[in-house]
């Protein structure tokens, strides 16, 4: 079970990781499966170094894993439930935009869907 301290650990490492424009671009890549850098970077169009640049970083943060496929190696995001987190960040970032209704039909949140008079 995560401690206070330990709990602010994982989201000083996730907020580092998603601090950086690039390496949320990365992360929001690996959302649909693992990939390569060469891909990565040819998608993202970015050079294959800085790719490998912050996916040393994502490492680091524990956010990726590295798996070796001959020679060339496989990043995906650690665990499907950072991947849930990942994507309900998104919605949450979405459904709260400014001026924007909410997206979710079954939203509970109290105070964002009620009707105002």
């Amino acid at each position: 079970m995560l401690t206070p301290d330990s709990a602010t650990d994982v989201m000083t490492r996730i907020g580092r990781a998603m601090s950086d424009r690039t390496r949320a671009r990365i992360l929001s890549r690996l959302l649909d499966g693992g990939m390569h850098p060469a891909d990565l970077a040819r998608e993202l169009g970015l050079t294959k170094q800085n790719v490998s640049n912050h996916l040393a970083c994502l490492r680091g943060c524990g956010l990726v894993v590295a798996e070796p496929q001959g020679r060339q190696t496989r990043y995906d995001i650690v665990d499907p439930h950072l991947v849930a987190a990942i994507r309900e960040l998104l919605r949450v970032t979405l459904a709260v935009a400014e001026n924007e209704p909410c997206c979710d039909a079954s939203c509970t949140v109290p105070g964002c869907c009620e009707q105002t008079a």
